[in-house]
């Protein structure tokens, strides 16, 4: 019995309470979910319905579906906050974590639209896809932008926030945390049209990337940052399937019918599921650890 309990000592940190394991984690971050979602269609079903029948460009149709997220904000940020032993999450989201500033920021917005680009630009050369200009309405494309935000944050919010920093605060070693978070980003995406088995190899990798992101500049922000600004770039700015989503509204349009499959470009995924955007993604993970890994950092401990 206390070889057994030595076992859980060299995995668990001091602070671990039962309602820490993996599995409750999990199964608390699935409900938060389930509500969010729910909260999320309450407030923009109605407009989804009104606003969306005489959507000539696919503009309120587009901008509504990415603000539902923001349901999930409201459910993961009011549980923490009425959850005392959860409210130190809450700090990560804000100024107190180090990271969380303008300039990472810039460099997380720097890094989502030039690592799309690239892999767009790449199959573009290979004559995978091809894309035409169509409009640039700046006013409407800033409200999209915002609501890009909101969706893709709310993902970090639940996976580089609120369960990566309960396993932070519960294990002893950061993988736990990275790994967990990163399989459930993958899962989360699962049921996406067009999705792959190297679609979710891909998603894993990109979720290990901004966790690392997260444990090593204590940014947040950043996190945010990238994933919009991906996709953003590929979804209304090239006009390309977003995991799989076709957006209505964007500034270029997808010849869809001369697309094809190659090492670069997915016609049912598009940019993402592909062995490129994968090496991509490892790539980055390596960039961060290397970039990172010999420096003396301090990270940053919201449960002090």
């Amino acid at each position: 019995m206390e070889e057994k309990h030595s076992i859980f000592k060299k995995i668990h940190t001091d602070r671990f309470k039962w309602h820490d394991a993996i599995v409750f984690t999990v199964f608390l971050t699935f409900f938060l979910m389930i509500v969010g979602s729910n909260i999320g269609y309450l407030i923009t079903g109605e407009l989804l319905g009104g606003l969306t029948a005489n959507d000539r460009t696919g503009f309120a149709t587009i901008s509504l579906e990415y603000f539902t997220f923001i349901g999930l904000w409201i459910a993961f940020t009011l549980y923490c906050f009425i959850v005392k032993k959860n409210k130190p999450i809450l700090k990560t989201i804000w100024t107190k974590a180090p990271g969380n500033t303008i300039k990472m920021l810039l460099i997380g917005l720097l890094v989502g639209f030039g690592t799309n680009l690239f892999c767009a630009i790449c199959a573009m050369i290979n004559k995978d896809i091809h894309i035409h200009y169509d409009s640039f309405p700046i006013l409407q494309l800033i409200v999209i932008f915002l609501c890009v935000f909101v969706q893709s944050s709310a993902e970090e919010l639940i996976c580089r926030g609120f369960m990566y920093q309960r396993l932070r605060k519960a294990y002893r070693h950061p993988a736990v945390a990275i790994i967990v978070n990163s399989a459930l980003f993958a899962f989360i995406h699962i049921f996406n049209p067009g999705v792959s088995a190297l679609a979710i190899l891909d998603i894993f990798i990109t979720g290990i990337f901004f966790s690392l992101v997260v444990y090593y500049t204590d940014s947040l922000w950043c996190a945010f940052a990238i994933h919009a600004a991906w996709n953003y770039m590929q979804n209304i700015i090239l006009g390309l399937p977003n995991s799989g989503i076709v957006s209505p509204y964007s500034i270029f349009k997808l010849d869809a019918t001369t697309a094809k499959d190659s090492f670069a470009y997915s016609v049912a995924f598009g940019l993402e599921g592909t062995i490129l955007a994968v090496t991509v993604m490892a790539l980055c993970c390596i960039a961060v650890f290397l970039i990172y890994h010999k420096k003396n950092v301090n990270h940053y401990d919201p449960w002090n």
